[in-house]
């Protein structure tokens, strides 16, 4: 019979069972993506960064996946919580142990009660034994604190998921960062040598009394305006490179390169709902997780002002000589239950209800900003990648038009119908504006990997299972 109210009372869980908050998610984006909606729909779910064409950069994400530090601490964080998990829920089952004891003693002559007259003091005492004990959860603290480990694994994964996410993002926005520097870098050096070829020139020029020595100076200017902007890409390109060596996993050292900056193809801008997100963003999903573990740990501090309630059991044997310790007359038993509960603890169990409420309360706020900075970063990220399109169009034509103008300002000058300064504002513009058109090309693409950052999708599930299922490198390597 009471094994009967005990299974009764076994459904009895305190606390109220989580439900997913209602969300006011948007109809649609403010900036919908001008594109094929059927051919990128489930764009999203695909390895996007392969869309660039460039297997240098798809060898440079696996090696990442593999060796990255940072998805391997968040692997390791999700085995800790899969063991929390296993240990809370190892309360809802008896706990069986065993032990064993001998010791050498030796009782008083005049104590209480005296040896008989003629009895040995000294003596030997043996004793092994099997106990269980059984803490039973008829109020459901222990289910409620296992909901809230499970869920605490359950954010672990998603956690790990948000590491992938990052880390392919900031592995690609790099990787073409790299190449928008390398490019840079040949326009500085072919500037640069362009601008001395012209120097010798003038300097011929100046020596036959052509020219002056105002425009020679002009012209030096201009070359070692040129040349300063080398070192700086050098040196813009060497941390590049120590960055993208960082996300692999390895030391600082040289990166291969694939494709040119021109080269790279333009990756599909997915297509889909804003309600999406909320299946499928890892930091959306983690901040839910957190709310049903904060919300099983109130139901844990409900069932605070109820008794607990344990059985406990013992089967073993006692003697004073080894040798007679497993026979008949050795055995002992114990049986027993205890219930404890609190009467006046002065305000430490509600203490702890209000705390647990209080934790509740700040993980539904944090789901909720979590769902709003998600609907924000992915309006930023299609308006971005959207009027960044339409600025390096507008770049492009302007680098068009300014070789124009130092083409023709150079014929003017040298059929003598105006001064160099025309020829020289011209071509620092022109070095300036192409500069500025490949940063704008590196931004646009940029934009783009932004947009599947924040999507989420598919995508980041086959890239975590990859990084799960990679060989763990035994330490960083040299490249």
């Amino acid at each position: 019979m009471l094994t009967l109210v005990f299974v009764g009372l076994g459904g009895c869980t305190l606390g109220p069972d989580y439900k997913r908050p209602d969300v006011a998610a948007p109809a649609a984006w403010r900036t919908a993506p001008v594109a094929d909606p059927v051919a990128v729909a489930d764009a999203a779910n695909t390895q996007w960064w392969q869309q660039f064409g460039d297997p240098v950069l798809d060898q440079l994400v696996a090696e990442a996946l593999g060796g990255n530090l940072d998805v391997q601490i968040a692997a390791a964080r999700i085995d800790q919580f899969i063991g929390a998990l296993g240990t809370t829920r190892s309360q809802l089952f008896p706990q069986i142990g065993y032990g064993a004891d001998a010791s050498r003693a030796q009782a008083s002559r005049i104590g209480q009660p005296p040896l008989p007259p003629g009895a040995d003091a000294t003596f030997s005492l043996f004793q092994a034994s099997l106990g269980a004990s059984w803490q039973i959860d008829l109020f459901g603290r222990v289910r409620r604190q296992s909901e809230a480990a499970q869920a605490q694994v359950f954010a672990s994964e998603q956690a790990q998921r948000g590491v992938v996410l990052t880390l392919v993002s900031n592995l690609a926005t790099s990787y073409v960062a790299l190449r928008a520097l390398d490019r840079q870098l040949e326009i500085a050096r072919a500037t640069t040598a362009n601008f001395e070829k012209t120097a010798h020139i003038f300097d011929l020029r100046y020596k036959q009394g052509v020219v002056s020595k105002v425009e020679v100076m002009q012209i030096t200017s201009q070359v070692q305006q040129a040349k300063a902007a080398i070192p700086l890409f050098e040196q813009a390109i060497a941390a590049q490179e120590n960055l993208i060596s960082l996300l692999l996993g390895r030391n600082p050292g040289p990166i291969p390169r694939g494709k040119t900056i021109d080269q790279l193809l333009a990756p599909a801008i997915p297509a889909d709902l804003p309600s999406t997100l909320l299946e499928r963003r890892p930091d959306v999903l983690q901040a839910e997780q957190n709310l049903v573990a904060a919300n099983a740990n109130v139901g844990a501090a409900r069932a605070l002002y109820y008794p607990n309630i344990s059985l406990t059991g013992l089967l073993g044997t006692v003697s004073t000589t080894f040798s007679d310790l497993f026979t008949g007359p050795s055995q002992a038993w114990r049986a027993g239950g205890s219930i404890a509960g609190p009467i006046f603890t002065f305000g430490a169990v509600k203490g702890q209800n209000a705390s647990a409420d209080a934790v509740r309360e700040q993980a539904l706020l944090g789901y909720q900003q979590t769902i709003l900075n998600a609907f924000r970063e992915t309006n930023d990220a299609l308006t971005g990648s959207t009027l960044k399109a339409n600025e390096l169009a507008e770049q492009q034509a302007r680098v068009a038009a300014l070789r124009d103008f130092a083409r023709l300002s150079n014929l003017r000058f040298e059929n003598g119908m105006t001064s160099y300064i025309d020829v020289l504002v011209a071509e620092n513009e022109l070095f300036a504006a192409e500069l500025a058109s490949v940063r704008i090309s590196a931004e646009r693409q940029a934009q783009v990997i932004n947009v599947y950052r924040a999507m989420g999708g598919g995508w980041v599930t086959t890239a975590t299972n990859q990084a799960n299922n990679a060989p763990v490198k035994a330490g960083a390597s040299g490249s």
